[in-house]
């Protein structure tokens, strides 16, 4: 029932008189079908007076036992029973198919079509009876609801006896069933046109009483969808709350802050029936980016940076959702990756009035738009995102001081249990030296000489490991730091990892002699640098122990040249699964690239030249 593609081929002019209704023009010609005079020609156009008080459907009712009756054919198909029919159904989609296969029944048309509009006027959605699904292939796509659909008043009908003489009638495309009789009904849900109603091919015409009885029968479809949304919206509730408290028992679970975010991302995405869900978090520097991604064309979402004057971070600032009827329509779109999608809706993370990120969820090009009560449960999960990465936060705290804790444990056993352990040891080579001394036994007494040397060097070991414990960063040489990083990563690895320390190619091994290579690299490395190099390697072990599965770590820290010509190079290095590119997020890892800018370095991560595992690269010049 495709009549709006093209402008007026020269059809009949028909007038719009004072009435309200359309007449024909008074300099006629023949038109219409068959021979008939001028006068018997031309189309009669008649758009009807709506009645104020709205087409009631007790109207129908009444009119049911009414004596007018040729117009519908058998009980099975009067007025009241298509109204009962329409109210029995609580799904959307079924309640209009019903509706119109009724609209054809009770007026004998031979074709009948519902266009569901969205809220710019566009056809979303279009159901019809009639055509044999060989008419349907022949036509590209459904009506758009321009032409004579488009000329249909909002409060009234619009009737026709020749469609084709209508002055906006464009033509029927190719494999269009031609139609000549035509009526076409606003349907109105709320005081907002919901779709128009099209009917076509009436033996003798459609008559004014068809007109009204489809005006009545377009309220009960009213109420038939009203209803329908209020079931809807009842049962996406319901599956809003189920999603809600799968999220609140994962984070109860203490559930990673990676892993939590995926499953919000990927539960959302499902629950709103969209097709992609991104989460935006902050990143390098001042900038927001996706963060992760579930759905359609996910993997090449992820890193999108969105810009700091865009929707997102409105949004954010305003912490207030917004939903787009079609990021296609906009004006202005800055990202072009998201050209490709429909309809969209934005979430703030709001979590004590302070924005943590957002969530953005969206449709495919010609999908259904979203409502406002998609927009009210998508905030209030959005919430829960971000008490997720709140929480997070405070398990990484608590780590922390744990940590802290557990080395002040360490350097009090070492203290008090080693050191007077050894202290004890040394009294008793101290004791049998003399002995052997004394007796002549002077090679004897030597290597106990040398024992007991080993013994206090050992004394003065554990007490700077102890100062170290107790202030972890203070007076301690970049290389002990790094030692001692790769040895607590131990624990979560379940393997000591290999850390090779070197000076412009030098390996810096535990040779006393080597001592200066040690005091250069801290000559080298200033404090601020040295800081953001023990912070990478800690990430980098880290970041392997949770998703690398690997068997072997190789931590390789080089220092090479000198001031800005220098640098210091960090490369962590895996044989594990590699990096996988279903993994929208690496916690962390953003943090080490920011470390990189600011010293106007380098961050990179991949596979290296060998093709299995993953590798961490850091770079930044020595200045």
């Amino acid at each position: 029932m495709s009549t709006d593609d093209a402008g007026n081929p020269g059809g009949c002019p028909v007038h719009r008189a004072s009435d309200g209704r359309d007449t024909a023009g008074d300099d006629g010609g023949a038109g219409g079908r068959g021979g008939a005079s001028a006068d018997a020609a031309r189309p009669r156009a008649t758009v009807l007076d709506s009645d104020p008080h709205g087409y009631r459907l007790s109207q129908a009712i009444d009119a049911a036992g009414a004596a007018d009756e040729q117009h519908v054919a058998g009980a099975d198909f009067s007025l009241f029973g298509a109204a009962l029919n329409l109210a029995s159904h609580l799904d959307v989609t079924e309640a209009l198919r019903s509706f119109v296969d009724r609209a054809a029944r009770l007026t004998g048309a031979r074709y009948a079509a519902l266009g569901v509009l969205d809220s710019r006027g566009g056809t979303t959605a279009f159901v019809q009876v009639g055509m044999t699904e060989e008419e349907q292939r022949a036509l590209k796509h459904p009506p758009r609801g321009g032409g004579v659909l488009g000329a249909i008043p909002v409060d009234g009908p619009l009737l026709l006896d020749d469609l084709t003489e209508h002055p906006d009638f464009g033509g029927f495309p190719p494999g269009h069933p031609p139609m000549y009789s035509f009526l076409g009904v606003p349907v109105r849900v709320r005081e907002q046109v919901y779709g128009r109603l099209y009917l076509s091919e009436k033996p003798g015409g459609f008559s004014a009483q068809d007109a009204e009885d489809m005006m009545s029968l377009a309220e009960a479809a009213a109420v038939a969808v009203e209803n329908s949304r209020l079931y809807s919206e009842a049962r996406n509730r319901e599956r809003w709350i189920s999603v809600s408290q799968d999220i609140t028992t994962t984070l109860l679970e203490g559930t990673e802050e990676e892993e939590a975010l995926e499953m919000i991302a990927a539960r959302l995405r499902e629950v709103s029936e969209a097709d992609t869900a991104l989460i935006i978090l902050p990143s390098v520097g001042d900038a927001w980016a996706c963060e992760i991604a579930d759905g359609h064309h996910a993997q090449s979402l992820v890193g999108l940076v969105f810009p700091p004057d865009g929707r997102a971070m409105t949004v954010l600032k305003e912490g207030a959702g917004l939903v787009v009827d079609s990021l296609t329509r906009l004006r202005t779109l800055r990202l072009p990756e998201l050209a490709q999608f429909g309809p969209a809706l934005y979430a703030p993370m709001m979590l004590r009035g302070e924005g943590r990120g957002v969530i953005l969820l969206l449709r495919r090009i010609g999908g259904k738009e979203f409502d406002r009560a998609d927009l009210a449960m998508a905030e209030s999960v959005a919430g829960q995102a971000a008490l997720a990465l709140e929480l997070a936060s405070a398990r990484h705290a608590e780590d922390v001081a744990s940590l802290l804790d557990e080395r002040a444990r360490i350097g009090r056993d070492l203290h008090d249990l080693a050191i007077q352990q050894l202290f004890a040891t040394g009294m008793q080579l101290a004791s049998a030296q003399a002995t052997l001394t004394e007796r002549g036994h002077d090679e004897l007494a030597q290597l106990v000489e040398d024992s007991l040397s080993s013994v206090d060097e050992s004394v003065k070991q554990i007490r700077a490991i102890v100062h170290s414990l107790r202030e972890p960063d203070a007076a301690v040489v970049l290389v002990e730091r790094l030692r001692r990083e790769a040895s607590l990563a131990r624990t979560a690895l379940g393997y000591a990892p290999s850390l090779i320390i070197d000076v412009d190619g030098t390996v810096i091994t535990d040779d006393a002699e080597q001592a200066s290579l040690t005091t250069l690299v801290d000559d080298r490395v200033g404090s601020d640098i040295a800081d953001d190099v023990v912070a990478v390697v800690r990430e980098g072990l880290s970041n392997a122990a949770r998703h690398a599965k690997a068997s072997s770590v190789q931590v390789r820290v080089s220092v090479l040249g000198y001031g800005f010509t220098g640098r210091v190079i960090v490369d962590v290095t895996d044989d594990g699964v590699g990096v996988n590119p279903a993994v929208s997020r690496r916690s962390g890892l953003g943090n080490l690239a920011a470390r990189a800018r600011r010293h106007g370095g380098t961050f990179s991560m991949g596979a290296p030249e060998s093709g299995s595992g993953s590798l961490l690269s850091w770079q930044v010049p020595l200045t």
